[in-house]
């Protein structure tokens, strides 16, 4: 076995569509992927993007500091970066979405967050000498190859699983419905063929191998969903978290 055989690559377009079923399946696409996972504030609405604001109008955190949220994106463009083929998880904006999510539904990884964003560092810096944010993209996809074979020190409960709950995260990030925060401009669902919710089916639509042309609406489009914004989740001091 070589080292090209067990050193890990980010993600490849076909291999991301291979992931979660392709283009012309759209719908092999885990469903929870699509529907409501964050149970925060929605994002100030414009128009056809569901909630969500451009992917070039930078928003401050909301749960992590600026740093981890800098390194997080970092992360992010490694697991599904941009390629030839067109835009990544940058592009869907997936780090602000975990970092929205941190404080609503995913408040539980809150604390798995900030302690493995530091404990990468410390790897990247040991290993490679620079902070994970200054290595060139081999590098970094180095340093998360080590992560996945769980290699590294002071993660909880593992490097494995702090790199599992990240690129978990990502893909939700970059394929959840854009009111949410992340799948920016439709980046994701344009990436996977996904033609986006509809109330009525047309007889083309309907036709073996047929391609429906793109919606590029969310959900809360349309006025038979409610565009009520979430609650946000608290966490009390024993760690339970439950909606205000």
């Amino acid at each position: 076995m070589t080292d090209d055989d067990v050193r890990w690559r980010p993600l490849s377009r076909r291999e991301l569509l291979k992931r979660i079923g392709g283009a012309s399946a759209a719908a092999a696409v885990p469903a929870r992927l699509f529907l409501p996972m964050l149970p925060a504030e929605a994002l100030a609405a414009e128009p056809g993007q569901g909630g969500a604001a451009s992917a070039g109008a930078p928003s401050a955190p909301e749960t992590l500091t600026g740093a981890e949220l800098a390194t997080l994106e970092a992360i992010t463009g490694r697991l599904i970066p941009t390629d030839a083929s067109g835009p990544g998880a940058i592009e869907a904006r997936a780090a602000r979405y975990i970092d929205r999510a941190l404080g609503g539904a995913l408040a539980a990884s809150r604390e798995a967050y900030r302690s493995g964003l530091a404990a990468l560092d410390r790897h990247a810096q040991t290993s490679k000498g620079a902070p994970f944010l200054k290595l060139s993209p081999a590098d970094q996809d180095a340093v998360l190859g080590d992560l996945e074979r769980n290699v590294g020190t002071g993660f909880t409960p593992g490097a494995a699983a702090f790199f599992g709950l990240v690129l978990s995260h990502t893909i939700q990030g970059t394929f959840c419905d854009p009111h949410y925060g992340g799948n920016v401009n439709f980046a994701g669902w344009d990436l996977i063929g996904y033609p986006g919710v509809r109330i009525a089916v047309s007889a083309d639509d309907q036709r073996l191998g047929g391609r429906p042309a793109p919606t590029h609406k969310s959900a809360y489009d349309y006025p038979m969903f409610s565009g009520k914004r979430p609650a946000r989740a608290s966490v009390d001091h024993k760690g339970r978290h439950d909606a205000e």
